[in-house]
């Protein structure tokens, strides 16, 4: 499957960093990258998440792709970006996992200045179509978003920290549930990967790959198919063959990171997650609709999809 969608031109990307938001109590300003299509209006807004140790630099191969197809795509860098350097001792280390949501939802709050910041945008957004996108820890980012709860290991209980402005969710290799499928390191390194997804009900497409084998838990790949099976909101499963935690190379070009590079797997990754998308947040559903057609009649398929 090639990285481009039959029928539709990439537009060039106008891309504006670092678009820097004062944020008190955080301890550092946030930093935002803004890309957007030159041309167009009502577009559609995505909040994209990185993983563990990257920034707004990262995930070119996907987010330069949403934005060339139709999508403004604001990419935070969170505290835990090797970028900002924190020590491990911060006190705000057991916090980073809930200030990556904050960090989240401060850029929906100030979404117009974030966006103001690019020449020629203002008034080309769609503000009732905004999603949320992320890859590992981004993942979990944006399913507190959705309504996954990170429950505490002594109370059992967790906080809601959903948000109604954000319409449809894509969580890219994300951590599955807690409790007993930790590695006793994770559990007790990691308390926050201790999440529930019964309640995150807000529509989402999950995408896995069959050969990520994570050291967080015992259960191998399958693990993070969780968010998937145990989630009301969420509506298909890409299980991409052969791929490991970058899912073909969404992490960045060249980048080191990647392990599993693989071109056609990753522009599998790239039209799936635009076409759903457009999907979810209502724009059209011909794209989704030819995705599932593709995969579900190819002989040799790169992945398997399955809905609900």
């Amino acid at each position: 499957m090639p990285a481009t969608v039959p029928g539709v031109r990439p537009a060039p990307v106008v891309s504006v960093k670092p678009v820097v938001l004062d944020a008190p109590g955080r301890g550092e300003d946030l930093r935002v990258r803004v890309s957007a299509p030159a041309t167009g209006s009502e577009l559609p807004v995505v909040l994209f998440s990185h993983g563990h140790g990257s920034s707004l630099e990262g995930y070119g191969p996907l987010t330069d792709f949403l934005a060339a197809h139709g999508f403004v795509v604001v990419q935070p860098t969170h505290l835990d970006s090797r970028t900002v350097g924190l020590a491990e001792d911060d006190p705000r280390t057991p916090r980073i996992w809930r200030i990556r949501v904050e960090d989240m939802k401060r850029v929906l709050d100030r979404l117009d200045e974030v966006t103001a910041a690019v020449p020629g945008l203002g008034g080309r957004l769609d503000r009732d179509r905004i999603a949320a996108a992320g890859h590992s820890f981004g993942g979990q980012t944006v399913g507190n978003l959705l309504g996954l709860r990170v429950l505490d290991p002594v109370t059992g209980t967790g906080e809601d920290l959903s948000d109604p402005r954000i319409s449809a969710g894509v969580l890219l290799a994300t951590a599955g549930k807690g409790g007993a499928d930790l590695t006793p390191y994770a559990a007790e390194h990691f308390p926050y990967m201790n999440a529930d997804f019964t309640r995150m009900a807000t529509r989402s497409l999950v995408v896995a790959g069959d050969r990520d084998a994570l050291p967080f838990t015992h259960r191998g790949p399958e693990w993070l198919t969780d968010p998937y099976h145990l989630s009301p909101g969420a509506e298909g499963l890409l299980t991409l063959s052969g791929a490991e935690h970058s899912l073909g190379g969404i992490t960045g070009y060249d980048s080191r990171e990647t392990t599993d590079e693989n071109p056609e797997r990753l522009a599998l990754v790239q039209r799936s997650t635009w076409a759903y998308l457009r999907h979810a947040l209502g724009v059209e559903d011909d794209s989704w609709s030819a995705v599932r057609r593709e995969l579900a009649g190819s002989a040799a398929p790169l992945g398997r999809l399955e809905t609900r």
